[in-house]
């Protein structure tokens, strides 16, 4: 009985002990708190801001909800019959080849362009890389709409580039009218290149040297040093580079309104020009959301292969 009793106070000390370690229920809501109490601000600002507005999106493009006129005033819900009329949209099926070639140009050419000035910029002298910083990067700075009115006053039929064009005498032409889409890949280009290449001259900075130096010791070229040696160092930083910039470039509408307003006709309008006009001109809030829901789904596709890319990364 003594030793039973023993046992049972033993065990009795034992649960106390452990109750002591974990600090028991009112230590661990005191723990949730201390966390909840500093992330609640960012963590409302996130639902308010973010969720909310996607929650937002999703209910009205199940809707046909107005701007004006009577569904303005009583909206009905109607399924999906929004996104059966994205199938049978020939505006919605160009719109979305538009979007894929501006991205697929805007993205290889920040890509290369950013890559090749951060190389070249990567062993000259501190003046000459702050120069070309600074000319680059104040392109990535100026708003979208005035590097929209620079690029128009640029490519217009009596702009800069028809000018030099005329003074040595090659043809003159409306290239916003004759190459819209050509027209915005290029400001959106020129525009966005200080972004890459500043991410990849962080990413060349962590390359060793004595890599590079014993490639060329081997007998490598230039080109056979940076394809086998530099790029896969730069693999991850390539990776999430390429996530940023097409999230970014899959958005942009500034840029391209100011430039072109998706003209002429409609051979610029990506699907972020059709879901305003959709939306705003023509005031159908239903179906310009559910086309803002097709927008959300490509950057999600992209966002998705860049994910298993880094994640793939990670694992090596």
């Amino acid at each position: 009985m003594g030793a039973s009793g023993d046992l049972e106070r033993g065990g009795g000390g034992l649960s106390r002990l452990r109750a002591e370690r974990s600090g028991g229920p009112g230590r661990t809501w005191s723990r949730a708190a201390r966390w909840a109490v500093p992330m609640g601000p960012a963590l409302f600002l996130l639902l308010a801001f973010f969720a909310g507005p996607i929650l937002w999106t999703v209910w009205a493009s199940l809707t046909d909800a107005a701007l004006t006129g009577a569904r303005a005033a009583r909206t009905d819900f109607v399924g999906v019959a929004n996104f059966e009329r994205l199938l049978t949209d020939v505006r919605f099926r160009d719109a979305t080849i538009l979007t894929a070639l501006f991205l697929i140009g805007s993205v290889f050419g920040q890509t290369v362009l950013g890559l090749v000035l951060a190389l070249l910029t990567r062993a000259r002298h501190g003046a000459v890389r702050a120069a070309v910083g600074a000319i680059v990067v104040g392109a990535w700075v100026v708003p979208e709409v005035v590097a929209g009115f620079v690029w128009y006053a640029f490519l217009e039929r009596e702009g800069t580039l028809n000018a030099v064009l005329g003074f040595l005498g090659a043809g003159e032409q409306n290239w916003l009218f004759t190459a819209p889409l050509l027209a915005v890949i290029l400001a959106n280009v020129w525009k966005g290149t200080a972004f890459s290449m500043m991410t990849y001259s962080a990413g060349l900075s962590e390359v060793p040297d004595d890599l590079e130096e014993a490639a060329r010791v081997d007998g490598a070229s230039p080109f056979q040093v940076l394809w086998h040696v530099v790029l896969p160092l730069l693999r991850r930083t390539l990776a999430t580079t390429l996530l940023l910039i097409t999230l970014q470039t899959v958005q942009v509408f500034t840029l391209i309104f100011v430039m072109t307003s998706g003209g002429p006709g409609a051979r610029s309008t990506t699907l972020p020009l059709l879901m305003y006009q959709e939306a705003l001109r023509m005031g159908d809030l239903g179906y310009g959301t559910a086309i803002a829901l097709a927008l959300l789904v490509v950057a999600g596709l992209f966002s998705i292969v860049y994910v298993r890319m880094l994640g793939k990364e990670e694992r090596r």
